[in-house]
Parts: C-alpha cells; sequence; structure tokens
C-alpha cells in the first residue's frame, strides 16, 4: 500500500507540472490537428492524442507535451493494475478502479467527459475550445487522479476497520466457527459478506461524525458543579 501511495504522489506531482503548462497542450494539439487535416472533429481519445504525437508533430516543444501526456496515462494505467495486486478490493474500490481504467483505455470516447470544481481545467478554455475540442481531453487526468485518490482513502479505513479493537471484539463475541459446520451453505456466506459490509459502514460513519463541541472555558477555582 505506501508503494502505492508513493507512487501516486509522484504522478500527482508530475500532473501539476503537466497542468501548468496547459495553454502549451492545447496549441499543440491544434498545430497537430492542422498538419493532420483533421480540425472538424473534437480530440476525443488518448490514441487520437498520440497518434498526432507520432505522426504530424514537428515540434520539440510540441512533442515534449504531448509525450508528457501520453506518459502520465500509462503511468496511471500501470498503477490501477499495482492496485489490484495489493488489495483485494470490495465493492466501492473495485468499482473506482473499474472507472480508472475505462477512462484510461486508449480508445475511450472523451467527448462528454468534464472535469469540475475544484478543477478549473475546462475553465482555462474558451467555450469552442471545452464543448467541441478539448473539454474532455484535460478532464480525464484529474478525474482518474479524484477516484485514484478515493481508492487510496477508502483502503486504509477498510484496513483500519479489520485491525480495530472494536472488529475484534466483535469477532470474539460471535465465535461462528465453534458452532458453524466447516462447510458453510451458500446463504450463509451470503449473510456473512452482508453483515462485513453492514458493519463496514457503521465503521465508517463513525469515523466521519465531526467532532464534539469543547466545553465553554472557565475560570480556576472551585466550582458548584
Amino acid at each position: 500500500m505506501n508503494e502505492v501511495v508513493e507512487t501516486l504522489r509522484k504522478i500527482e506531482e508530475k500532473y501539476k507540472l503537466f497542468q501548468q503548462q496547459q495553454f502549451t497542450f492545447i496549441r499543440a494539439l491544434e498545430r497537430t490537428r492542422e498538419e493532420a487535416h483533421d480540425m472538424l472533429r473534437p480530440v476525443s481519445s488518448i490514441v487520437q492524442v498520440q497518434c498526432y504525437k507520432d505522426h504530424h508533430c514537428y515540434n520539440s516543444t510540441d512533442r515534449r507535451i504531448l509525450n508528457m501526456f501520453v506518459s502520465l496515462c500509462n503511468e496511471l494505467r500501470c498503477l490501477c493494475q499495482r492496485m489490484e495486486t495489493v488489495h483485494a478490493g470490495d465493492s466501492v474500490t473495485n468499482g473506482l478502479l473499474e472507472k480508472c481504467k475505462l477512462l484510461l483505455n486508449d480508445s475511450n470516447d472523451l467527448t462528454a467527459l468534464r472535469a469540475t470544481y475544484p478543477h478549473g481545467v475546462v475553465n482555462h478554455l474558451s467555450l469552442e475550445e471545452a464543448q467541441h475540442r478539448y473539454g474532455g481531453v484535460v478532464s480525464v487526468l484529474p478525474i482518474v487522479l479524484d477516484s485514484m485518490k478515493d481508492w487510496v482513502t477508502h483502503s486504509k479505513l477498510k484496513v483500519l476497520y479489520i485491525v480495530s479493537p472494536g472488529c475484534a471484539r466483535c469477532k470474539k463475541e460471535t465465535p461462528i466457527s465453534q458452532t458453524a459446520p466447516e462447510v458453510l451453505t451458500s446463504n450463509n456466506n451470503e449473510n456473512t459478506v452482508k453483515l462485513q459490509e453492514k458493519d463496514f459502514k457503521k465503521f465508517l460513519a463513525a469515523n466521519q461524525r465531526p467532532k464534539k463541541k469543547k466545553a465553554p472555558w472557565r475560570p480556576p477555582g472551585k466550582h458548584p458543579y
């Protein structure tokens, strides 16, 4: 898990550098689209950017920024595979990973994708650029990074829940292994999973409650209560 967190942090740092050069990225797409005689359709996939870089890019600055985008997508794709191996997953984490893998698919259509607040990548585009050209391609990286950070947060809470003393007490109070047969029926398995998910939801709710307000300050000395 620590390796995943550190890798994600490094990718985030690279993305921040890329984000600062969004204007350069858009200009590079403009020039390569013009070279490709492909000015009518929007930039709707990662493979489209790859194609512009490989076959229609004749400027070192343009090649560098397009390569930076493609490299970030590749690194995130590899991180998805790593995440699958370090955590068994549940419905939440599996859903987040599936979302990331779909968005990072080379041929996935990004046309309708839009990163919203707190991300300002779409707001830095003109109305025409945002709606009909680059709104999707500038949104894919921040949305994937958000999903991966959610995956890390949820996975850590899951681990904390498993090793928490409260969870251990629950297991001691209900020694299922002493009364149940060695081979459980499918119904018993389903009930066990439902109970575990229910307990985990309670654990999440308990750990996300706002802290209690502090008692009002009182001057030192004895008080009637």
